[in-house]
């Protein structure tokens, strides 16, 4: 029984031994906290001294926090000279010798260390990551380039170095080393793009990697992720033409099928460039024939480029009687099938709020909700179309059927939310303002923003005006007019809303009058006259319903139309500060930090 005595005592003593080291060590750290720095320093001292290897990163560290700086060199010098073979003690008197301002004896200890590199990846990993880890990123990025050649390897480290300069903010080196790797790895140019754009903060940035680009693809002309990396480019340059341009060189060159240039073409549709997008369509459709998918892609999408290029500003009746053509033509060429139901809505919308054609609209998307094959949620999305018809052409048993429809079929989805908004407007329309109130109260919750933030202001507006008489047949006027602003017919909207002054002279709809003519007037393009409708809700009726509404349409006027920055950053901020409880207020913060030029961490 001795041995196994002897063997608990000596277990007991270890763990009575590391209990009080354990003390020690969280003594001398409340004591450095409470700023009692000799006290901690001289527990730290004590447990160096039982444990030079186990205690020596703490005691360093506060020696340097006491500004100790030359006790903390005579305690690393000793460290190294007792273990050369651990670079731990040579690195913390690298640092010191920086933080004391002696960058020539830093460097001096560096070159010494440097040349001992030896040859193996994970060591000169852990070296590199040892001097970043005490803020020597500059040192870092030195063992990983002469890691390269020690290694004989130009690709080694590369992700490890695109940190480093990430870090560092090193433009420059992080470009470098993503124009060496791309070429063997484009699977990366999308990380790349997202990283560069991360740190690049002005025009500057982007032209130094236009130049570097431009180098590259003069000495490699065969490599197609520098031109890829150039129309990214000039995309964030907005030089929209110019991105084409080098998109269908690269076409030429690579005889593809144009897949990059639909892509890009997409790309310049969603950032307004129409006329370019416009070009890059046609290039497809020249290029390929009608057994190419892309072929009919092209056709469809140039089509509704050009509806968006028209309806975005002004137009002539010419404009759109040309535009009905073109989609005529291509339904006569492809057909009326699943693919093309797209442009049969897009087609049936212009006929009816822009042509008026209400008959043929209606057979149009009737044709398009027989049509087998088709997507569900396409089909409820003709169906809802469909619907909006029924509604102009005075058929709303009709349209609240599809409606219904839809909402049955998907439901708890932000389609079924749309459909059941639109039925709710269908009875409000209609002057039955109690069976609409209800439907808006469910849709105040809706996951989508711009319908719930609609059946609320809606709901609001029922409430306050269906307790008087006079009210109630003011409110039946202004539902009237909504219904010609919803069909774009602003001349009959306008006389509509003016003759509820008229009528019931003192009623308590003036915002929402406002609010009506500032739509008509954003509907017709004419923005000076809707800022000016907008600025008397947010001045004259800022405790009202559309207040926050008004402020942030103005916002919104100012950056996408009148691209006034300051303008727009004052309208969202008024959000922010005034409308706390708004439904706009995360979109107003997200806009304004835009605005302000706030940068996310990307990639």
């Amino acid at each position: 029984m001795k041995p196994l005595y002897l063997l608990a005592l000596l277990l007991t003593l270890c763990c009575t031994y590391t209990y009080a080291q354990d003390n020690d060590l969280l003594l001398a750290q409340q004591y450095i906290a409470n700023g009692e720095q000799q006290k901690g320093l001289d527990v730290y001292a004590k447990l160096f001294k039982q444990d030079n290897q186990s205690y020596f990163q703490q005691y360093f560290s506060a020696l340097i926090t006491s500004k100790k700086l030359d006790d903390a060199e005579t305690i690393a010098k000793k460290m190294a000279r007792k273990y050369p073979g651990n670079r731990i003690y040579l690195i913390a008197l690298s640092t010191l010798y920086k933080q004391q301002g002696n960058a020539a004896k830093a460097d001096e200890l560096f070159n010494e260390m440097l040349k001992a590199l030896p040859a193996d990846r994970n060591g000169i990993s852990n070296f590199a990551l040892q001097f970043y880890q005490t803020g020597n990123a500059d040192y870092a990025i030195k063992i990983f380039e002469q890691g390269r050649k020690i290694l004989k390897d130009d690709n080694a480290f590369t992700f490890e170095l695109i940190a480093m300069y990430r870090f560092k903010r090193d433009k420059i080196g992080l470009t470098d080393e993503y124009l060496n790797f791309l070429p063997a790895n484009p699977i990366y140019l999308p990380q790349a793009e997202s990283t560069l754009a991360s740190l690049y903060d002005e025009a500057d940035d982007y032209d130094m990697l236009r130049v570097e680009l431009l180098k590259r693809i003069q000495k490699e002309p065969q490599q197609v992720v520098f031109t890829r990396l150039l129309t990214w480019q000039f995309l964030q340059q907005k030089q929209y033409d110019m991105a084409l341009n080098q998109t269908l060189a690269l076409s030429r060159r690579t005889n593809d099928d144009g897949t990059d240039v639909m892509e890009l073409s997409r790309t310049l549709v969603d950032n307004h460039a129409y006329d370019e997008a416009i070009r890059g369509y046609e290039f497809v459709i020249d290029k390929n024939d009608k057994t190419n998918a892309n072929y009919v892609d092209a056709k469809i999408e140039l089509i509704n480029t050009k509806n968006l290029k028209i309806t975005a500003g002004k137009y002539t009746q010419a404009d759109l009687l040309s535009l009905e053509k073109d989609y005529n033509s291509l339904l006569a060429e492809f057909g009326k099938k699943p693919g093309t139901v797209f442009a049969m809505q897009k087609l049936a919308n212009l006929q009816a709020f822009k042509l008026h054609k209400l008959p043929e609209a209606q057979a149009l998307l009737e044709d398009a909700t027989k049509i087998p094959g088709v997507r569900p949620e396409q089909l409820a999305s003709c169906k809802i179309d469909l619907a909006d018809v029924y509604l102009l052409n005075k058929q709303p048993w009709e349209a609240t059927l599809l409606y219904s429809q839809v909402e049955k079929d998907f439901p708890n989805t932000a389609l079924a939310q749309d459909a059941m908004l639109r039925n709710a407007k269908l009875a409000y329309y209609t002057g039955d303002f109690v069976w609409a109130r209800r439907q808006l109260d469910v849709l105040k919750s809706a996951t989508t923003q711009l319908i719930a933030n609609d059946a609320l202001n809606l709901s609001l507006l029922i409430s306050d005006n269906l307790n008087a008489d006079s009210a109630a047949k003011a409110l039946k006027i202004y539902a009237r007019a909504d219904l010609q602003i919803f069909a774009e017919q602003p001349a009959k909207a306008l006389q509509t809303l003016d003759s509820i002054n008229k009528l019931y002279p003192g009623n308590i709809l003036e915002a929402d009058v406002l609010m009506a003519k500032a739509r008509i007037k954003i509907q017709e393009r004419d923005y000076t006259s809707a800022i000016t409708q907008l600025k008397e809700i947010a001045e004259k009726h800022s405790f009202d319903l559309w207040a926050d509404d008004a402020v942030f349409m103005l916002g919104d006027i100012y950056e996408t139309q009148l691209k006034d920055t300051n303008l727009a950053k004052t309208y969202f901020q008024k959000i922010i500060t005034d409308y706390p409880g708004s439904l706009w207020i995360n979109d107003a913060r997200k806009r304004f930090r835009a605005l302000r030029g706030d940068k996310t961490d990307g990639a």
